[in-house]
């Protein structure tokens, strides 16, 4: 089984920036696809971003394209989510997400195996 816990979030300035980490244990971190996700309030959960095994492939959700970057560190055990030029839209609860095989569609929170428990982050103006 692969734990996972999210860390980094916060309070920051509408244009500002902040960086999420999701510490991963229980597995080879290299073998797992990572995903973000967040949850606004009265909001069903949406596909933020995701990165393949091998690091080499990234895909974003249209409205934080450009804007934030998914990484990870293989050694630490760690996948991050860069957030820049944060509007207050992207106010919600950030989760990881990892999983061996993504059991359909990426962007689809029901085709992922493992889920942290979530790191809140909140724009203001």
């Amino acid at each position: 089984q692969v734990q996972l816990v999210e860390s980094g979030g916060g309070l920051v300035q509408a244009g500002g920036s902040l960086r999420l980490s999701c510490a991963a244990s229980g597995r080879t971190f290299s073998t797992y696809q990572f995903g973000w996700f967040r949850q606004a309030p009265g909001k069903e959960r949406e596909f933020v971003a995701r990165i393949s095994k091998s690091g080499s492939t990234t895909d974003y959700v249209d409205s934080v394209r450009g804007r934030f970057t998914i990484s990870r560190d293989t050694a630490k055990n760690t996948a991050y989510l860069q957030m820049n030029s944060l509007k207050l839209e992207d106010t919600a609860l950030y989760y990881c997400a990892a999983a061996d095989t993504v059991r359909g569609s990426y962007y689809s929170s029901v085709a992922w195996s493992y889920w942290g428990q979530g790191t809140q982050v909140t724009v203001s103006s």
